[in-house]
C-alpha cells in the first residue's frame, strides 16, 4: 500500500477511534502534501519517497519547535508534549537513521576519498554524502563530525 493511503487509513482510523492526537498529526501530513501537489513547480505524482521527504521535513520543524518550547519551561511544557508525540509518530514512517559510529566511519570514509583536508571543504563532503545518504544523517551531523575530525 502506497504511504499516502496508509496515512489516510490511518486518519480514518484515528477519527473512528476519537484519537485526537493521532489525527491532528495526520491531517498536518496530508496538508503539507497537498501544499506539495499544488505547487507551482511540481508536475508528477505522489510518490513514496516524496511522502517521506514531506514527513522529514516536518520532524525536522518539529524538532526545532520542541526546543523552543522546551527553553519556556514549564509554560511550554504541554505543547513540547504534543510535539514530542508528533516528532515520534513521524519517525514510525521514516527510514532509520544511522547511530553516530557508522555516520563517523562513513564521514571519515568519504572524506579520505574525496581528500578533504580542512574545514572550507566541509560543504563539499556534506553535499556528497547527503547525495547518497539522504534520510539516513541529517546534514548537520555530518558536519559536526566532519569538524571535529579535522580537529582532531
Amino acid at each position: 500500500m502506497a504511504l499516502e493511503d496508509e496515512l489516510t487509513q490511518r486518519l480514518t482510523q484515528a477519527i473512528k477511534a476519537k484519537d485526537g492526537r493521532t489525527a491532528d498529526v495526520v491531517r498536518m501530513l496530508k496538508t503539507r502534501l497537498q501544499e506539495r501537489r499544488t505547487a507551482k513547480d511540481f508536475a508528477g505524482q505522489i510518490d513514496d519517497a516524496l511522502v517521506l521527504e514531506v514527513i522529514g521535513g516536518y520532524r525536522k520543524q518539529l524538532q526545532k519547535a520542541i526546543a523552543e518550547y522546551e527553553k519556556l519551561g514549564e509554560r511550554g511544557a504541554e505543547q513540547a508534549s504534543r510535539l514530542r508525540f508528533e516528532q515520534e509518530f513521524c519517525e514510525g514512517y521514516l527510514p532509520k537513521g544511522m547511530d553516530e559510529a557508522a555516520a563517523r566511519a562513513l564521514v571519515k570514509e568519504r572524506m579520505g576519498a574525496l581528500g578533504v583536508t580542512d574545514a572550507k571543504q566541509v560543504g563539499r563532503l556534506v553535499g556528497d554524502i547527503m547525495k547518497t545518504h539522504k534520510g539516513q544523517v541529517e546534514a548537520a551531523q555530518v558536519k559536526r563530525i566532519a569538524e571535529e575530525l579535522l580537529k582532531g
